[in-house]
């Protein structure tokens, strides 16, 4: 079992930046990959970006690619997400996950976090 909770959240100007985290709990963390996706009303959940625990594997959506970075703290079960260059198109409630596998889609992943709202203001 994997615990998920996200925070970081809240409202900044287009241009801004903000730092998402995800502090995890669970037995085998190391055997997840960590996923970020965001998701607005109506909508399907979108891939965001993921990363191994140990780092070896790092993969960002195109829309987000060279503005965000994923980075992890494996002594504080933390995933984190450092948000740069912020778009209004950015807002949504951002989701943590983890995954058995390295993948893209949202059902593939097991475990979630409660999400964070983002809001980008133009």
């Amino acid at each position: 079992q994997v615990q998920l909770v996200e925070s970081g959240g809240g409202l900044v100007q287009a241009g801004g930046s903000l730092r998402l985290s995800c502090a995890a709990s669970g037995r085998t963390l190391s055997s997840y990959l960590m996923g970020w996706f965001r998701q607005t009303p109506g909508k399907e959940r979108v891939f965001v970006a993921l990363t191994s625990w140990s780092g070896t594997g790092i993969y960002y959506s195109n829309s987000v690619k060279g503005r965000f970075t994923i980075s992890r703290n494996n002594a504080e079960n933390t995933v984190y997400l450092e948000m740069n260059s912020l778009k209004p198109e950015d807002t949504a409630v951002y989701y943590c996950a983890a995954a058995g596998k390295f993948t893209t889609r949202a059902y593939e992943y097991e475990y979630w976090g409660q999400g964070t709202q983002v809001t980008v203001s133009s």
